[in-house]
């Protein structure tokens, strides 16, 4: 079977996992608990997939930062508990893998927090490189984390897929030559701030058939 792109690199949150919630609700719980102070969800949540959480809690807290970090991740872990897959996801990852495709994961997240994400969501057995945020000093948008899993797979960027749902994955697959696919279901980021991808799918099933 002749298929348009033999590697498939995938963003995790808000693409593979529907964890937007439990981001916002972390972040909101560490902004008010150190900072004392209300951040409009539209702030929190507008660098989320971007260049890692020290950015994110700097913007709001810079003399702060590091308290942000403890406390943002100590109310986030357990509610990974809450984890579930994006709607579809599982099928299309199980669908990939059956025609040959080489799978990965390339995320702002630690590779420790991946890891629980897929302790709770058992996909994690279906990517063949997983990279985190840690893996690499250039975080999305600079194309280096994309790169990094693409030499792990001996893949060419021509003949590879980026799938995320955030501004930073698209400018991120692009800035590496790959091809950027858009989603919209993620509830991080809006339709609007998808411009620069090559296309944009609205579900699972679209985006199969778009592979």
């Amino acid at each position: 079977m002749r298929v348009r792109f033999p590697v498939v690199l995938f963003d995790l949150d808000g693409t593979v996992v529907d964890s937007g919630g439990i981001i916002l609700a972390s972040m909101r719980y560490a902004t008010r608990t150190v900072l004392g102070r209300e951040i409009s969800d539209e702030a929190l949540m507008a660098a989320v997939g971007g260049p890692g959480l020290e950015h994110q809690m700097r913007a709001f807290g810079p003399e702060h930062v590091e308290e942000l970090i403890r406390v943002y991740r100590e109310h986030n872990e357990p509610l990974h508990e809450e984890l579930r897959v994006c709607v579809g996801m599982d099928d299309v990852l199980v669908a990939l893998k059956e025609q040959g495709r080489k799978l990965g994961i390339v995320s702002a997240k630690r590779r420790r927090t991946v890891e629980l994400a897929f302790a709770r969501v058992e996909v994690g057995h279906l990517f063949d490189v997983v990279v985190g945020g840690d893996d690499h000093e250039r975080q999305k948008p600079e194309p280096d984390l994309l790169l990094l899993a693409l030499e792990r797979l001996g893949a060419d960027p021509a003949t590879a897929a980026y799938v995320g749902d955030s501004p930073f994955d698209m400018q991120a697959a692009k800035a590496a030559g790959m091809h950027a696919v858009g989603v919209t279901w993620g509830g991080i980021h809006g339709r609007e701030a998808l411009t620069a991808a090559d296309e944009i799918v609205d579900t699972a099933e679209e985006l199969l058939a778009r592979l």
